[in-house]
């Protein structure tokens, strides 16, 4: 019993209430845990290096999912590609060989809608990215585009055109420098490769046109299609290859190689061997060097592959690959044998392709002239392919479109005997224009009896076209001048070219021509002198419709005026050119326009530019014959200030050299500027303005346009600065021009003259005609001339009012206050050349007739003059006129308080004059 009970309180069990909690074990293990949050802030931020885009997407991402199998992940990574980069342009740069890589190998994506997202996303780009940028990468997108164009898939084919017109657009040079393989993947889009039936073995393979009846459009259609982009090719090949010169009259285009560099010379340094000219062949632009010896290029160092089409091993392997798959596809195009006389009807489509056909031959053939040996090149095609262009090109010459016949009113080809109607942007004009370009490349002076027939169709083609009255554009007026231009060089003698210049010129007379029409008349027609110029040296047979163009230049440029200056420009530098070439029928009508030109109102001189008005003032040096009408015109042109002081002073020296005081050895030619109107032109520049004019002055009063005071009769009106000091500057260059006149006595006599006759008795006289008429008297004056008591008194008066004027002037009139260096300075330098114009200036200084105001005046002009070394003998000399001046002042003055300018004037007086210093002393006035 004892042994249960120890038993049982070793292992006791624990009673549990209701409701209590049960006690926790001794050995219990303590499960219970805390947590804390752990925040990486860097983490949770958005990745600054890559930026994403509306779906959270960076550029890894998008351009990961480019390898998905599924279309849709791909379609959309295209538009999250375009999306990302159009929000983020800077990321381009950053991954740039990765975005290239990836679109282009989309290229050739099975899916349809892949490929459209490809060309979005790549004419996006296209945009954004230089040349310079993508040319490391452009092999591997020249590599894929090719792959597209060969692929098996119609439909990659068809999206390689798209891909290869984005390309064409931005990349032209890039695209070209791989034209080899590109134009064999033309090729083989349109033709298969068949074996010849003549040969066993697979020595020579022909190309032929291939049908696809799985395509979605018509084989004729996809044809078109191709040509049209190897058309854009070959254009952006020409357009790379600076060395192709075009017979045509191409518009030029500005580029680094035409620039000229015009040569400033100075004649005057020129003439007195200070400076030298040298003269450059051919303007300097290219030296042509007189060599059987050529330097070879760079380009004849690679291999035939590397040099593309500058080859002309490459370029007669693609001429014979193309030009038989053109002649085929032109068949197919081409009217039945039963077509009307007057055109063969084409429809659109059949003559869309066939304008394809010929532009590609004709770019081609563009590409043969710029190869060293082209007469060979030229050579080869004729026999290749002469017979097969007469048989199928000439065959139905001319064509015309089917629609246009059928739908357009009979108004609208009226006075066109080919309907030149277009439609669906095909021009048919141009199709026949640049049919006859490629027919007359094949032809020359020595093929001429051969080719008569097809030359005379081309010919009357040519010129019923010119003279049917119709409107053309510049494009097809630049086809047609290039074969016109033709067939003058193939057939040289008067009876075959003038009807076709007589045919130019018809259309030339036409109303409202477009400006780049004009403009390409104009080079033919300037062309076509300057050739018959050079030839007519050793025969003189000139075109009559030619003589008769030129005589209409000086009449069509007065009439244009200012409403197209570039038109002008262009009929200047003509006119200028036959005029240094002393045309007779052109001097004829420059010299009866000549009044309307140089109008000093409404002409041409000066409504033209700057540039434009120095050609017109070069052109008076060409004129037969200069009368006083004319010079009158000149005159008032230099003065008006429509023209710079510059070229009024260039017009001046022109009139000096046509004079005959020119000092020329040889006889100029005779009375083409008399004396007489030659001194009125100086005289009249001299004076600044017309009769009437001064005339028109002589009533205006009172400030602040005159300048008066009470002991001058002569009153000034002043002039705005800018007309001040263009007739300053035109007056040194009449000055340098009097002054180069042998006899200075006679020329200063009718100087004397004028000035008596036309200002002396004016009341009121411009200050710019007072400075010239001084400025003259001090160039021209010397021991021989003597001056008249009426010419003394009128300088006197000038004088006087001068320097009144330039004392009573405002500092703050900043207008006037640069006037006053010049006009001081011609009237010390006449009162310091003439003692007896200072002296009548002096006795003028009667003080009892002025107001009070205007006395410090007078004492502060007898001070400068008293101070100033040129005159302090001849003040002296006057000793006694100045000191009774002194004196009436005082007496004026006397019972007031001594001012300050009263004291100054005694002073210098008394230092100057009173004590008789001996020789003029070192110091000048400073007002």
């Amino acid at each position: 019993m004892t042994k249960k009970r120890k038993h049982q309180e070793d292992f006791q069990k624990v009673k549990l209430k209701v409701g209590k909690k049960k006690p926790k074990l001794e050995n219990a293990t303590d499960t219970t845990f805390k947590t804390k949050a752990i925040q990486i802030p860097e983490q949770l931020k958005e990745d600054g290096v890559l930026p994403t885009q509306n779906r959270k997407l960076n550029i890894k991402d998008l351009l990961s999912q480019m390898h998905h199998y599924s279309p849709g992940v791909k379609h959309n990574a295209l538009l999250g590609l375009k999306d990302l980069l159009s929000q983020y342009p800077f990321v381009i740069d950053a991954h740039l060989s990765n975005i290239i890589s990836e679109v282009a190998a989309v290229f050739t994506d099975k899916d349809s809608g892949v490929r459209g997202a490809a060309v979005h996303l790549l004419q996006f780009l296209a945009s954004k990215i230089r040349a310079e940028q993508i040319a490391p990468f452009f092999p591997l997108v020249s590599a894929h585009l090719s792959s597209a164009m060969t692929h098996i898939s119609e439909g990659i084919q068809e999206d390689s055109l798209k891909v290869l017109d984005v390309l064409l657009e931005a990349y032209p040079a890039l695209l070209t420098d791989r034209s080899i393989v590109l134009l064999k993947n033309f090729v083989e889009l349109i033709s298969h490769q068949q074996l010849s039936k003549r040969l066993k073995s697979r020595e020579k393979l022909t190309w032929m046109l291939s049908v696809n009846p799985n395509r979605r459009i018509t084989s004729q259609q996809w044809r078109l299609n191709v040509l049209t982009r190897l058309k854009k090719f070959l254009q952006a090949v020409v357009d790379g290859s600076s060395e192709i010169e075009d017979e045509g009259l191409q518009e030029q285009k500005d580029s680094p190689r035409s620039v000229r560099n015009p040569i400033c010379i100075s004649w005057k340094l020129h003439a007195n061997n200070q400076q030298h000219i040298q003269l450059f062949e051919n303007g300097g632009l290219r030296p042509k060097i007189n060599s059987s010896f050529r330097l070879r290029s760079l380009a004849s160092v690679m291999d035939s592959a590397g040099k593309g089409l500058s080859s002309a091993e490459n370029l007669k392997g693609f001429i014979a690959i193309i030009i038989p798959l053109l002649i085929e596809c032109w068949i197919e195009a081409s009217p039945a044998q039963s077509a009307p006389i007057l055109g063969n009807v084409l429809e659109s489509e059949a003559q869309q392709l066939m304008q394809q056909v010929l532009s590609i031959i004709h770019l081609l053939w563009k590409l043969t002239k710029r190869h060293d040996e082209t007469y060979k090149m030229e050579l080869w095609l004729r026999k290749n392919y002469l017979v097969d262009f007469k048989h199928h090109f000439m065959r139905h010459f001319p064509y015309s479109l089917q629609e246009a016949v059928k739908h357009k009113k009979k108004d609208s080809c009226k006075g066109n005997k080919y309907c030149m109607a277009s439609s669906n942007s095909v021009d048919h004009l141009l199709l026949n224009l640049t049919l006859c370009d490629i027919m007359v490349s094949l032809a020359s002076p020595s093929t001429l009896q051969t080719d008569s027939d097809w030359l005379d169709m081309i010919r009357k083609f040519v010129t019923d076209t010119l003279q049917d009255g119709s409107k053309l554009n510049s494009k097809q007026v630049n086809r047609l001048l290039g074969v016109t231009w033709r067939l003058m060089q193939i057939q040289q003698n008067k009876v075959a070219t003038e009807p076709l210049i007589k045919a130019v010129y018809t259309l030339y007379q036409q109303r409202n021509l477009l400006f780049p029409v004009r403009t390409l008349l104009l080079k033919f027609f300037s062309r076509v002198y300057q050739k018959e110029d050079l030839r007519t040296q050793r025969i003189r047979s000139r075109s009559k419709v030619l003589s008769r163009w030129l005589a209409g230049l000086p009449q069509q440029l007065a009439l244009l005026g200012l409403r197209n200056p570039e038109l002008s420009n262009q009929l200047i530098d003509i006119i200028h050119s036959a005029a240094s070439r002393s045309n007779k029928e052109l001097l004829q009508s420059l010299q009866a326009t000549a009044a309307r030109i140089y109008d000093p109102l409404e002409g041409t001189l000066v409504l033209l530019p700057a540039e434009a008005q120095r050609r017109l003032v070069q052109l008076v040096y060409f004129l037969p014959c200069l009368p006083a009408s004319l010079l009158a015109c000149l005159s008032r042109c230099c003065i008006m200030g429509r023209m710079s002081s510059e070229l009024a002073a260039t017009l001046i020296g022109i009139l000096h050299m046509r004079s005959s005081f020119a000092g020329w050895k040889c006889q100029v030619q005779d009375n083409s500027v008399s004396d007489v109107d030659y001194f009125s032109f100086l005289f009249s520049t001299l004076i600044g303005f017309s009769r009437e004019e001064l005339t028109s002055l002589q009533g205006i009063r009172g400030k602040p346009h005159i300048s008066q005071t009470q002991l001058s009769p002569v009153r000034l009106y002043l002039t705005d600065l800018d007309q001040f000091l263009h007739h300053w500057a035109v007056t040194e260059m009449v000055c340098h021009s009097l002054s180069t006149i042998p006899s200075q006595s006679q020329c200063f006599d009718i100087l004397q003259t004028g000035i008596c006759k036309y200002l002396v008795g004016l009341v009121v006289i411009p200050d710019s005609t007072a400075g010239s008429v001084l400025c003259a008297i001090n160039k021209l004056l010397d021991q021989a001339c003597i001056l008249s008591e009426t010419l003394h008194k009128f300088l006197a008066s000038c004088c006087y009012s001068l320097l009144y004027f330039l004392l009573t002037l405002d500092k703050e009139d900043a207008e006037h206050v640069q006037k006053r260096d010049m006009l001081w300075g011609s009237c010390i330098s006449a009162l310091a050349l003439l003692p007896r114009l200072l002296r009548l200036m002096l006795q003028s200084l009667q003080v009892s007739r002025i107001c009070r105001e205007e006395l410090p005046v007078v004492a502060q002009l007898l001070r400068l003059l008293m101070q100033h070394g040129q005159l302090r003998s001849h003040m002296i000399t006057n000793e006694f006129l100045v000191q009774q001046i002194i004196k009436d002042i005082m007496t004026l003055k006397s019972g007031e308080v001594q001012e300050q300018w009263l004291t100054d004037l005694h002073y210098c007086f008394n230092i100057y004059l009173a004590s008789h210093p001996q020789g003029p002393g070192p110091m000048n006035a400073v007002y």
